[in-house]
């Protein structure tokens, strides 16, 4: 019998531009995650489309609502549903949209329509699933994930509240299995902390290069550039680890394959492994998010403090070559 499936992945702001790209389909490629395929991209729609930027949308409700915001608050939430491939099989189109809408019901009634800045389903990869984004605003207007989301109690309240929801209208859905992204076994927790660092860091350097005046130049921009080695080095590390990981849930899609080669005893085995590969994917697209933001604000530094610190750095050089060389593939 086929699973509803229902993920939370907890955000801190940083990534809402990449994430939006991803979402919304704004690149032209998308090297973390090879199964989407573009000719079919037509195919996506909107339960609830965003009026605005994500950052924009996730602000805005921050701002209305007067809350109070640390800077490693979780400012959204990407949630994401789905079921097991065999429940989309031979489905038709329209049965496909009514289970998404159902599921971006129940997500409106949980955690407030108002609080829904967008919700996108993705035909255009193996398996159909919605992306829904929401600021975890409580009832009393305070920001707070570990309210709204909560910790592993409160996770299987919510997959079985869920399962009930959608199995009244889908009687041969069995109820998924809980679980946070950034919890996932394949995906190491350093990683993500290595993220937040980044995205702190890019913070400091902003800081500072938003400072810079005639009087203070010299001094400014001998801090800015030794904040930017850190940052240098700390994108470098953090790209090594990704595709370490990346290549790693290779191996583990290999494993999948495996499985479903054998026995049929062995199925549903297998099921359980794509889930944690499905998973796996999932995260590494929100971690490769970071990462492409990391590069974009990279590029946003002004020039002539990028060249003295690539003239400071003879490493640095392969670094950048390595970025030049990927925006000229883009233009081709």
């Amino acid at each position: 019998m086929p699973f509803a499936i229902l993920r939370f992945a907890k955000m801190k702001g940083g990534p809402a531009k990449s994430l939006e790209a991803h979402h919304e389909r704004k690149k032209e490629k998308y090297r973390s995650n090879p199964d989407v395929d573009v000719s079919r991209s037509a195919e996506n729609y909107h339960i609830i489309a965003p009026q605005f930027s994500y950052y924009y949308e996730i602000q805005s409700r921050i701002e209305k609502a007067k809350c109070k915001v640390r800077k490693d608050s979780v400012r959204f939430i990407d949630t994401i549903i789905t079921a097991s491939p065999e429940f989309f099989q031979s489905r038709p189109p329209k049965e496909v949209e009514e289970y998404f809408r159902r599921a971006a019901d129940f997500l409106a009634e949980e955690v407030g329509r108002h609080n829904i800045f967008s919700a996108t389903v993705h035909m255009d990869e193996r398996t159909p699933h919605m992306h829904l984004c929401f600021v975890p605003l409580t009832k009393d207007n305070r920001l707070s994930a570990k309210e709204v989301i909560g910790n592993r109690v409160k996770l299987t309240a919510w997959q079985d509240k869920f399962h009930a929801h959608m199995s009244e209208r889908f009687e041969e859905l069995e109820r998924g299995e809980p679980a946070i992204e950034t919890k996932r076994k394949h995906i190491p927790v350093r990683l993500f902390k290595q993220s937040t660092m980044l995205m702190r860091q890019r913070d400091e350097i902003q800081a500072v290069l938003d400072g810079i005046n005639a009087l203070n130049a010299g001094k400014k921009k001998e801090k800015a550039l030794e904040l930017m080695k850190k940052y240098y080095d700390g994108v470098r590390s953090f790209e090594s680890q990704l595709k370490q990981v990346e290549r790693g849930n290779k191996d583990l899609q290999e494993a999948v394959q495996s499985l479903k080669n054998r026995e049929k005893d062995l199925e549903r085995r297998a099921y359980r492994e794509q889930q944690g590969h499905n998973e796996a994917v999932n995260s590494l697209i929100n971690l490769q998010s970071d990462y492409d933001y990391c590069l974009d604000f990279i590029k946003s530094i002004p020039k002539d403090l990028r060249e003295q610190l690539v003239e400071r750095f003879d490493y640095l050089q392969e670094m950048e070559q390595q970025r030049q060389d990927e925006e000229m593939e883009l233009e081709y």
